[in-house]
């Protein structure tokens, strides 16, 4: 063989030994001295890593600078071939401040049997701390004198770990905007408030969070706080029938920032009986407007909008989706029974309702173009959830049964957009406040050639401090991209407005 060859065999092999990662790994598994180790993996946002997901190229971490009150879930691996027999290895806990606030479980014994070669440690906080504070976690003695406390290097023995506890910012939001009710006494309708880094249950036990404006009875329980502190789930109960279909009924909850939490997102729910009319499903309108087998299914819409001091029509599209309802809501309709004679998996779908949203991520569409209404918004679903109107038209046929026209009710509620960040901004924590728009209209709908068809309308959006009031302007909305050119109007138009950070 060529020397040269053999020289650059060897230089691989040495270059690949070189690039394994920091632990000392030996080639044979059943050869590797068992050893114990934290095994705490970060993603980029500085987000712990949490089974079921995995990673092969995080590094584990030896710090964490903590800013939330959920529970903490710190990971310890035992690498070893499958144990003979239990295994238990022995921590301590230290901390430079407030003993009292935080808990560990388990107290200072972890255990690895079988198969199972991962433990946790679960850090509870249950009260806030006042001073930045360092809890140490440290991996003291194994019962199998074998197995070697921390990583088989000198360069990252991971038998250690910290947790810096930094200032917090704790917060929520609603999880939804808009819900209906048949109306009947005793029908009950969930939902949740939603706590990104956490709550402390001591403090929410006789915290006032929610304002009302009531327009039926009714009473608000809530679940157990339990170990679950990303979320409270409220249980609204009717206590009057109010189930005249000629009249609608509306109450509004509105969840408002307190000392210690602050209301983001979007704080306020719109609970409705609204007006009922007799259709038939089969006409199905909604379903002209989606299309599931393209999860990127766009409808097309113009506004009447200023366009650089002039007025014109203004192009726009949305992701657009059907409203998935219960089998047994008014106006279900089966769409799909997944092949199965289950009839549990079968999916039903409102047959005179469409919404818009993303397909998947954490941004957002342009439901009615509003994205065009301000210069500064952010497209963050979690700061501004109402470019993502999820339930935003509803159809109602000509004669309850028409396939072809008939008119549409643009679904009153009210949206949350805020103001976008600077990165300096984002960097220093500055929370912007969100804007409660309320939108509300109405128009006609109708196939203006084969399989084409178009929703005119008008939306109006109010509030005092962006619009003095109310502003109005003309739609139009297709579910084909090709459609007719449209003449100007003579009709005045909205202009863009800058969000302020603050109301």
């Amino acid at each position: 063989m060529n020397r040269i060859k053999i020289i650059s065999v060897l230089s691989i092999v040495i270059a690949l030994l070189a690039s394994c990662s920091k632990d000392d790994y030996r080639l044979d598994n059943s050869n590797v001295d068992p050893y114990v180790r934290f095994n705490f993996l970060v993603n980029s946002n500085n987000t712990p890593l949490e089974y079921p997901a995995v990673s092969t190229t995080l590094v584990p971490a030896n710090t964490y600078d903590n800013k939330s009150i959920k529970k903490l879930k710190v990971p310890v691996t035992l690498s070893s071939p499958t144990l003979k027999s239990a295994v238990s290895v022995n921590f301590s806990a230290a901390t430079s401040g407030d003993a009292n606030s935080f808990s560990v479980e388990p107290a200072s014994e972890l255990l690895f049997a079988g198969n199972q070669l991962t433990d946790t440690i679960y850090l509870s906080f249950d009260k806030r701390w006042k001073d930045k504070q360092m809890i140490t976690l440290k991996l003291e003695n194994a019962s199998d004198p074998a197995i070697h406390i921390g990583n088989l290097n000198t360069s990252a023995l991971n038998d250690a770990f910290t947790i810096n506890l930094e200032e917090i910012v704790t917060s929520y939001s609603l999880s939804a905007n808009l819900m209906n009710v048949k109306g009947e006494v005793g029908e009950t309708i969930d939902f949740k408030v939603n706590f990104p880094n956490g709550f402390i249950p001591s403090e929410m036990e006789n915290l006032d969070i929610f304002k009302f404006d009531n327009g039926f009875e009714y009473k608000l329980t809530h679940d157990d706080y339990g170990d679950n502190r990303s979320s409270i789930t409220y249980h609204l109960t009717l206590l009057e029938d109010i189930q005249n279909d000629d009249i609608p009924y509306d109450t509004t909850i509105t969840l408002v920032s307190t000392t210690n939490y602050i209301a983001t997102g979007n704080p306020t729910l719109q609970i409705s009986k609204p007006i009922k009319s007799q259709r038939d499903i089969l006409a199905n309108p909604a379903a002209k407007f989606y299309d599931l087998s393209n999860k990127f299914y766009l409808t097309y819409g113009e506004c009447w909008f200023d366009k650089s001091g002039v007025c014109a029509w203004q192009a726009y599209n949305a992701f657009t989706f059907p409203v998935v309802v219960q089998k047994n809501s008014t106006n279900a309709i089966l769409y799909s029974d997944n092949g199965t004679a289950d009839p549990n998996d079968d999916i039903y779908h409102d047959a005179f309702k469409i919404g818009f949203n993303v397909a998947s991520g954490t941004s957002t569409t342009n439901s009615f173009n509003l994205k065009r209404w301000f210069s500064n918004e952010s497209t963050a679903s979690a700061s501004s959830p109402g470019f993502n109107i999820t339930s935003a038209i509803e159809f109602f046929p000509e004669n309850g049964n028409s396939t072809t026209n008939g008119s549409v009710l643009i679904i009153p509620q009210s949206i949350a957009i805020t103001a976008s960040s600077t990165s300096a901004e984002t960097a220093a924590g500055v929370k912007k406040d969100a804007h409660i728009i309320k939108i509300s209209g109405e128009g006609k709908y109708k196939e203006i050639s084969a399989g084409l068809f178009e929703i005119s309308f008008v939306l109006t959006l109010e509030n005092d401090l962006l619009f003095g009031g109310e502003v109005s302007t003309q739609y139009r909305m297709y579910n084909n991209k090709v459609y007719p050119k449209l003449d100007p109007i003579n009709d005045a138009c909205p202009k863009e407005v800058t969000l302020p950070a603050k109301i």
